[in-house]
């Protein structure tokens, strides 16, 4: 997905998904758990078992994701569309972000196995990172 700068809830969306796009929309947790840290990169971790899902985030960095393991996933998009992706493991994808450029989605686990990502985001990127909180650094 290109990157957006204009926000809009899908019309066809769920309420609740409505509700937390709009309330959610600013966070910079881009996985479940920030596994590794230094002055260049952030690393990523994330799990869903089948019917979970992580929700809206926003990418502002140059990332990239690999996916660890097979499956199928939907995704909500700020700029309101809906989409179901086929992953299967090493499936990889690089995303660049130009200066107040950013993506907003989330994902949700609607295979039957458990799909695993790691997203590398890369801190030296045209836009400031976001910060994120401690809870999700890995202790």
């Amino acid at each position: 997905m290109d990157a957006k700068t204009d926000l809009r809830a899908g019309t066809d969306w769920p309420e609740d998904i409505r509700a937390e796009f709009t309330t959610n929309s600013l966070n910079g947790c881009v996985g479940q758990q920030l596994v590794s840290e230094s002055d260049r990169v952030r690393v990523w971790s994330l799990r869903l078992r089948p019917g979970e899902r992580i929700g809206f985030h926003r990418h502002v960095l140059d990332y990239f994701w690999t996916a660890l393991t097979d499956g199928r996933a939907r995704s909500h998009f700020g700029d309101g569309t809906t989409r179901e992706t086929a992953y299967k493991a090493g499936d990889t994808r690089h995303m660049t972000y130009g200066p107040g450029e950013f993506m907003v989605h989330d994902l949700e686990n609607v295979g039957d196995s458990e799909l695993v990502f790691t997203t590398v985001e890369f801190l030296d990127s045209d836009n400031r990172p976001i910060d994120v909180p401690d809870g999700v650094r890995r202790a």
